[in-house]
């Protein structure tokens, strides 16, 4: 279970089964990071597997997004908490290099789960009871999840010694450790684990190296049951996996907000381009002639964060946003999903007269569908695709009041973007290890409401 390799500096001593629980303030808080793990897989001669996992954090007082969970939680008082989330499942074969203990087997996907936990909180430490289920194609199986954790601080470090049992129905371990009759040979006999429990053991925790930025670390032992370690695809082992990361904290500063926070309001329009993000920003590739003359159009809300951040200016501000893609008849139209943190600066001489911005956002999307872009570009020689993946945006923009002269459209501003989609070099799996992904410069307008 290496995805309980990631902790942070907890506001609560929440305990769950993940450990991005707490890592920023609640509610309102907000995060940005990556984090490095190695894993000695259980499957025969899959050896040490390295992964890129990228740090995704929001926590809203109803909703929040953890990287690789996302749900609703109803703080009960002091001392209990439910939760239902959907969350990514870090099992599966290895992408970037199949064994061949594996030829001619077919390919376990890592699935979404839906679940739901109880956590209650005490002195002593915190306690839960979880329950996931696939509800995805993959294994259509059940977990339930019992776990015991509690936080120790001293000065700027912070851990979190953590226990967990895993009770794992028979769908779930066959489909990830089975062999199917079909799949059998000589050397692969076919084999059905059956439900068993697991036992974990982790220590994880983090540095605090300034008020915002976090070292993160971590360490996790998991026993299989006999009867997983009994298959022909497993290595009879227990699996250990270690992890160690940055995040950097973009949580609203301790100080009264006003009321109602600004709303922002983003409407934009675009074109597909064969150009990459930085040939476009670097203006040396501008082009919006492709293959299929795709677009897109979006409109997405925003609030800030962090109002010049350092003393510099430059705003954290917080996105969600819906595109609609129109694939121009070369197949159905989707719908996609953004959700990100944008740097926005504002520290250009001429700013008091015409104010002018630009922008870097980063986060996660996901797809309904995959784009005629992405299936050209991820989809080279037969590879993968993902729907899920990271999210970058650059922008520029000046004030539409300050150019026509007009104080009442100081906040409306107008801009141009770049939409950018990729799997970061396939060294992810929570982006479905796929390398490339897609592009569309659109123009835009924004004003504070």
């Amino acid at each position: 279970m290496a995805t309980a390799l990631l902790l942070g500096l907890a506001g609560a001593a929440w305990a769950n089964s993940d450990p991005l629980t707490g890592l920023v303030a609640e509610p309102g808080g907000a995060g940005l990071g990556a984090a490095v793990r190695a894993e000695r897989s259980s499957y025969v001669g899959a050896g040490t597997r390295y992964d890129l996992v990228p740090l995704y954090l929001y926590e809203g007082k109803y909703a929040y997004l953890h990287a690789y969970r996302a749900g609703l939680h109803l703080d009960a008082g002091p001392n209990h908490r439910f939760d239902v989330f959907l969350s990514h499942r870090f099992e599966g074969f290895p992408h970037d290099r199949i064994p061949e203990a594996f030829a001619g087997m077919t390919e376990r996907e890592p699935g979404i789960d839906a679940g739901a936990s109880y956590e209650y909180r005490g002195r002593w430490g915190s306690v839960y009871a979880e329950g996931l289920h696939n509800v995805t194609s993959a294994s259509g199986g059940t977990e339930l999840r019992l776990g015991y954790g509690t936080l120790w601080r001293s000065g700027r470090l912070s851990l979190r010694p953590h226990a967990m049992l895993s009770l794992r129905n028979a769908k779930l371990n066959n489909y990830y450790y089975g062999v199917a009759p079909s799949e059998a040979t000589a050397a692969r006999p076919a084999y059905e684990p059956g439900s068993g429990v697991n036992f974990q053991l982790g220590l994880y925790g983090a540095y605090a190296l300034t008020e915002r930025l976090r070292l993160l670390g971590g360490f996790s032992s998991t026993r299989w049951p006999a009867s997983v370690r009994a298959s022909p695809v497993v290595a009879d082992r227990t699996e250990n996996a270690v992890m160690l990361g940055l995040m950097y904290d973009f949580s609203p500063e301790q100080k009264p907000w006003p009321e109602a926070r600004p709303l922002l309001v983003r409407i934009g329009t675009g074109q597909a381009t064969d150009c990459d993000v930085a040939k476009v920003v670097r203006l040396v590739c501008t082009s919006t002639r492709t293959q299929d003359q795709t677009r897109i159009a979006m409109v997405e809300v925003g609030r800030p964060f962090i109002e010049g951040l350092n003393g510099w200016p430059l705003d954290i501000v917080g996105y969600v946003g819906l595109v609609r893609h129109d694939e121009n008849g070369a197949q159905p139209d989707f719908w996609q999903a953004n959700a990100y943190m944008k740097g926005i600066w504002t520290g250009f001489p001429w700013s008091h007269r015409v104010m002018t911005r630009i922008g870097l956002a980063v986060g996660v999307s996901y797809a309904h569908g995959t784009s005629m872009l992405e299936l050209r570009d991820e989809g080279r020689g037969g590879r993968k695709v993902s729907r899920l993946l990271n999210y970058l945006d650059p922008t520029i923009d000046v004030s539409v009041g300050d150019l026509v002269g007009a104080p009442s459209l100081k906040k409306l501003f107008a801009g141009l973007g770049v939409s950018h989609r990729s799997g970061i070099f396939g060294t992810s799996q929570l982006l479905g290890n796929v390398s490339g992904g897609s592009n569309y410069i659109y123009g835009y307008l924004e004003w504070e409401m």
